[in-house]
């Protein structure tokens, strides 16, 4: 991926436009954990879990509902013939019930410099997508991983609603930091860590000029139920810029001198417009499910309204 100059500038233009992250109030209100209790993780795929949960399953299995029958073979459970099915038929025939299982999802959370930009800051939206999507699968019983970029080799993984609190604590102290890896870097290690399948919800301004092609590829190898949640500020979005500056990158110090005009600003946009599209396109492509998101929009509409259309919660 080419990087945009002028994005990557615009994210690093002084330091007094970095809004504080532990600033700007707790990621959940009550208000909105009691709403989120309602939701419920959805994914296109059927996967195996490792554990039984409230999550029925395609799978046929032990419990309590009944699905189907299937002619009886040799080797079989006795204890689930229909007996009474073969007293009226005279043939042997299996009882089939429906299989409940956990579903494992796993939230990775960008949290290199560049992220840590905008009012709110793109980071502190992060953590409360990550937070609010997590708590979904708490409360329904599912497997829940947490990491952020820089912190994911050791990841927080919990299970049940009792756990929440470990889960908020490790994304309310997560900073922005310089030793972020690349993505790619961070993809390698997150495939290798986790052999579990499920769902993976990637929430990244996809600022890395290491570029993001190869990092998301080795997801797709993976099998698993991705989701790019491609945040963006509205000062990158709207610039508002003008006169001479001198703008300094704040993850690799490159600095640049521009004079803004319109023209400039107007290239700008079409780079910028170019470069989303791309990501949009590329994602798309291999099934990955791509959502913009710009940081200033309200959490709650963006949970209830733009990812339930998007089919990730319901």
């Amino acid at each position: 991926m080419t990087r945009l100059d002028s994005t990557s500038s615009l994210t690093s233009q002084s330091p007094t436009t970095f809004a504080s992250s532990q600033a700007q109030g707790p990621l959940l209100s009550s208000e909105m954990m009691a709403k989120l209790e309602r939701m419920e993780l959805v994914t296109r795929k059927i996967f195996r879990g490792r554990m039984k949960g409230e999550r029925r399953s395609k799978r046929k299995g032990q419990s309590v509902e009944f699905a189907d029958f299937r002619n009886y073979v040799s080797g079989d459970d006795l204890r689930f013939i229909d007996w009474n099915l073969f007293a009226r038929m005279d043939r042997l025939y299996l009882k089939l019930f429906l299989e409940e299982e956990d579903l494992h999802f796993y939230a990775l959370v960008d949290d290199s410099l560049s992220m840590d930009f905008g009012t709110p800051s793109k980071f502190f939206v992060a953590r409360q997508l990550a937070a609010s999507l997590c708590y979904i699968g708490l409360c329904r019983g599912d497997r829940v991983s947490i990491s952020t970029f820089g912190r994911s080799a050791t990841p927080v993984v919990v299970r049940g609603k009792s756990t929440a609190h470990r889960m908020l604590g490790y994304l309310e102290s997560a900073p922005c930091t310089e030793a972020s890896p690349s993505m790619e870097e961070t993809m390698r290690r997150f495939c290798l860590k986790n052999t579990g399948k499920g769902i993976v919800v990637v929430i990244t301004d996809l600022m890395n000029k290491s570029g993001y092609e190869t990092a998301l590829k080795m997801l797709v190898a993976r099998e698993m139920d991705i989701y790019l949640l491609h945040v963006l500020s509205p000062e990158e979005l709207e610039p508002k810029l003008v006169g001479d500056l001198s703008l300094l990158d704040c993850e690799d110090r490159d600095r640049r001198d521009i004079s803004v005009s319109a023209s400039l600003l107007q290239r700008y946009e079409q780079t910028l417009n170019a470069f989303i599209e791309q990501a949009r396109s590329f994602c798309n492509r291999r099934s990955i499910t791509y959502v913009s998101v710009r940081s200033d929009q309200p959490i709650e509409p963006l949970i209830n309204e733009y990812l339930r259309t998007r089919g990730l919660v319901r």
